[in-house]
């Protein structure tokens, strides 16, 4: 008996089908370039256990307690900490019997096919999750992840990871990534420069983190000229311990450039706590041209991820915080938001930015045009919402006419949930390949250059755009 069909996400056509599985089988054996998440550096520096599986595969995955919040299931009883009772008081197996008792919710999602991979090639569970088998799971997991194969560097191998990026503010120290190097294992992880709480003044606590900022670097923060000396050193030290790209998670893609009074104005204000939500807007645009200024001079990929409203629900982010499932896709436009950087760099062959987007309808019209002629642009993979086998496939028919595939990047699993990795990129390969089977089958590339595809695909593509 077994949770997975071994034809999942082919095409049904049994000879388009025999194809992707013919690719799927050269390159489902890739090691995973992982270039954009958000793990945990400090689960491979110390490699302890993971705690359990309530710990492991429901309280850090907002994909799966957004659904179940959504069928009226109280966070508090997922296990999350609030303001009002810092500890939870859920115990972890009373929340994973909630959590399998509602795991028929997740039919159709990715999330179901994302777990049910990992329960069933990494603890060999058989049977699909629900509330009567949920303390066998619950015993199986907890007592796997007391062994030895199951502490995270042991699955970061086993995984065959070959390269994993973390995401990490300015502010942080970066202790766990330096930990990681000087020890003795060969596994690496590196940081991606995200500065986003030293550039959004609308950002909790902006002109403490500002100040916080300019000491860490040896810089007066009071000074515009000083903050941006801040950066750059930053943005050096992160390259020192083997950052090659930075992410920026605004609201929009506006860019802007502002004059040097003009921009001295704002960031005055903006220490001030004076700047309107206009102003704000301004002001992180031109801080993405800077951003992007400096790319060029140190050579680090600049990644865009806007068009997320964060926080939609403000008594769920007050509660509990962000991260919590209640960031919602909306309109992003890129054409006219993007042109006072393009104007400046879009042909400057030291440049290199990643585009992705929440807002589908942008691929076709927007994205991929932009993309498919400024050699400085590639399109980033499904995010978020459309990490999906749906939102995949739309992908490569919304981009693949007009930018073709060489300005993609490949994948990236952009997540909190470390077992999820390999069941993300398996997802990712199996898309591709069917895609590229109905190529073939259709006469439009030939079998060889599918094979070619696969492999740039799931592992070549990625390794390029980020410099790894």
């Amino acid at each position: 008996m077994s949770i997975l069909s071994s034809n999942r996400l082919f095409p049904i056509d049994p000879s388009t089908r025999n194809i992707a599985k013919k690719l799927y089988k050269e390159i489902r054996e890739m090691p995973i370039i992982s270039p954009h998440g958000h793990t945990e550096a400090r689960w491979f520096a110390e490699n302890k256990p993971f705690k359990n599986p309530t710990e492991l595969f429901v309280t850090p995955d907002h994909y799966v307690f957004r659904m179940l919040f959504s069928q009226g299931i109280d966070l508090s009883e997922l296990g999350l900490s609030s303001t009002e009772n810092n500890v939870s008081i859920k115990k972890p197996r009373d929340v994973w019997r909630t959590f399998a008792k509602n795991y028929f919710l997740f039919r159709g999602t990715p999330t179901r096919i994302w777990l049910d991979y990992v329960f069933e090639n990494l603890f060999d569970l058989k049977e699909t999750l629900n509330k009567n088998n949920s303390d066998l799971y619950y015993d199986v997991i907890d007592e796997k992840l007391k062994q030895k194969n199951f502490l995270p560097r042991n699955l970061f191998n086993q995984f065959n990871i070959e390269i994993l990026c973390t995401t990490e503010s300015p502010l942080d120290d970066l202790k766990w990534h330096k930990q990681i190097i000087e020890s003795d294992w060969n596994g690496r992880v590196i940081s991606a420069y995200r500065p986003d709480n030293v550039i959004d003044p609308e950002s909790n606590d902006f002109a403490e983190n500002v100040e916080k900022f300019g000491e860490i670097n040896s810089e007066n923060s009071i000074s515009y000229s000083s903050y941006l000396s801040a950066h750059f050193k930053s943005r050096e030290y992160f390259k020192s311990l083997g950052a090659t790209s930075t992410d920026h998670g605004h609201p929009t893609a506006n860019t802007f450039s502002l004059s040097k009074q003009e921009i001295n104005s704002l960031f005055d204000k903006s220490l001030r706590g004076k700047l309107d939500k206009n102003q704000c807007e301004v002001f992180r645009g031109h801080m993405l041209l800077e951003m992007a200024r400096m790319s060029v001079e140190d050579g680090l990929v600049m990644q865009l991820h806007p068009g997320s409203f964060r926080g939609h629900s403000p008594e769920i982010l007050k509660l509990y915080g962000k991260d919590k499932g209640f960031d919602i896709p909306q309109p992003t436009n890129y054409v006219y938001a993007l042109k006072p950087l393009l104007d400046e760099l879009g042909l400057n062959k030291k440049f290199k930015m990643i585009l992705f987007t929440l807002d589908e309808s942008t691929l076709t019209r927007e994205i991929a045009p932009l993309c498919g002629v400024y050699p400085c642009l590639n399109i980033g993979p499904p995010w978020w919402f459309f990490d999906s086998v749906e939102g995949m496939t739309r992908f490569r028919r919304s981009v693949t006419e007009t930018a073709g595939f060489y300005n993609t990047v490949g994948f990236n699993d952009d997540t909190r949930a470390f077992c999820s990795i390999p069941a993300r990129h398996d997802m990712s390969r199996r898309v591709d390949c069917a895609y590229l089977s109905e190529l073939i089958s259709a006469g439009q590339i030939k079998e060889e250059e599918g094979h070619e595809l696969a492999y740039e695909l799931s592992y070549g593509l990625a390794k390029k755009a980020y410099n790894l």
